[in-house]
């Protein structure tokens, strides 16, 4: 097989392929051999006349469609290969020689990812939530825990957001009963926000013996009209909370005093602060990277994001036990609903994406053994295996799949070096390092579709 490449206008090029007769004639054979499986020939067994039977009852030309049908995906596939064309839609392919006998050459013309340049990259700033836990948060999640050991006391005061109100509620609408909305000796935290908000304001201030009456919007926006309630405040409640002492540490924790469960109290917002900061980065990095791409982006990029997140999409909602069928349903949404909500979030992952390939082209940054090594691992431990039984199971001699890797890791290299050069601050315009966001295991930008079509 001998092939060419010649580049076409438009971010096209055309693959030209030429296959000598002689080794088109094993496709042939083989063509020959699917068709004996198929049709019966008196004095032979299915699958078992030969071609030149075959040939002298049903023509030369029998198997030569199939041939070609089966053949030029595969030749094609093999000259994308040996020139190393990066081609993002299906090629449209011309057979202009051999239809009929003797040596067979066709055209390709198909779409490639453009090549491109981008300047600032490595300026960007962003404005991300500080990663540090503030005292105000430490205390209410601290009040949190106390608040599950606390005891309820009357109180003849006012009702004030945290007390428990047990009443009786009579909801009508259109002069009915609501279901659900009239209930006697109801427990009701002031402040929660349940049902609706007009509950919440008629009960602070109010004390035990007084009846509230008052109009509420109802919560269905398709219904219209008012809601009516008449309550009954039967009685006030506050919660005592204990001492945060180290005798309270040793009930509610494994901790021994009050510091070191206040510590890690401390610690675990601190954890969940940093997860969403660092997402917040990689998503305004992604952002900031987009914007740097003027070029217009070609539409079957946009539609591999697209395809992407959706299969994204559908392996979470999998380990969830969750169909996506289910899910857009749940959520009122079709799936033509659900293709348009991801148009504008899958060109911006289609620009960065370029732009990414457009740092490491500028920077030179390349995927060394050892990065493709640690991107084998990381999918070696998604599917439960060792990195060996990977190689062995699932790529074998695959190369093209082996240089998918590489791309991977070259692409997770490249934003890295991106994110180790962003400027980042809080709201505030403190300094933030990106280090401290996750130390334990570093946050990255989202992966494209280019990414995770290797496991």
């Amino acid at each position: 097989m001998r092939s060419t490449v010649e580049a076409l206008e438009g971010n096209r090029v055309k693959v030209s392929v030429d296959i000598e007769a002689e080794e088109f004639e094993e496709k042939l054979d083989e063509a020959f051999r699917q068709l004996a499986r198929q049709v019966r020939l008196p004095g032979f067994r299915p699958g078992k006349a030969p071609r030149r039977v075959l040939e002298a009852r049903l023509g030369p030309q029998a198997a030569r469609g199939e041939a070609l049908n089966e053949a030029v995906p595969e030749y094609y596939a093999r000259a994308v290969a040996d020139h190393d064309v990066d081609v993002i839609a299906a090629p449209e392919i011309d057979i202009t020689s051999g239809m009929e006998q003797g040596p067979v050459s066709f055209d390709a013309v198909v779409e490639i990812r453009p090549s491109i340049t981008i300047a600032g990259y490595d300026r960007l700033t962003v404005e991300v939530p500080s990663p540090e836990p503030t005292q105000e948060e430490i205390t209410k999640e601290v009040d949190q825990l106390r608040k599950q050991f606390g005891e309820l006391a009357p109180v003849s005061r006012p009702a004030i957001d945290g007390d428990r109100v047990t009443m009786d509620i009579y909801g009508t609408y259109n002069g009915e009963a609501v279901e659900g909305l009239t209930v006697d000796d109801y427990a009701y935290e002031v402040g929660q926000g349940a049902v609706v908000p007009e509950i919440d304001e008629q009960l602070r201030g109010s004390k035990a013996g007084d009846i509230l009456e008052f109009n509420a919007q109802h919560p269905d926006p398709d219904e219209d009209g008012l809601l009516r309630f008449r309550i009954l405040v039967k009685e006030v409640q506050e919660t005592l909370l204990p001492d945060f002492d180290d005798e309270f540490a040793q009930e509610a924790s494994e901790f021994d005093t009050a510091e070191e469960l206040r510590a890690d109290i401390t610690e675990t917002i601190a954890a969940v602060k940093r997860s969403q900061t660092s997402m917040v980065l990689d998503s305004q990095v992604e952002e900031q990277l987009a914007e740097l791409v003027t070029d217009d982006i070609p539409e079957a990029l946009v539609e591999a994001e697209v395809q992407h997140r959706i299969r994204s999409l559908q392996g979470s909602l999998a380990r969830m036990g969750v169909e996506i069928d289910d899910y857009l349903q749940a959520g009122g949404r079709s799936p033509e609903e659900l293709v348009d909500s991801l148009q504008e979030p899958a060109l911006r992952g289609a620009k960065a994406d370029l732009a990414l390939r457009a740092i490491a082209a500028a920077e030179s940054i390349e995927a060394t053994d050892e990065d493709v090594d640690e991107e084998l691992a990381v999918l070696a431990d998604q599917v439960g295996q060792t990195v060996a039984e990977l190689k062995s199971t699932v790529f074998g001699n695959d190369e093209q799949r082996l240089k998918g890797v590489r791309l991977d890791a070259q692409m997770r290299k490249t934003r890295q070096w991106v994110l180790e050069r962003v400027e980042i601050t809080d709201t505030d315009g403190n300094p933030v390092e990106r280090s401290s966001l996750n130390p334990d295991n570093e946050s990255d930008l989202p992966p494209s579709s280019t990414e995770s079509q290797t496991a």
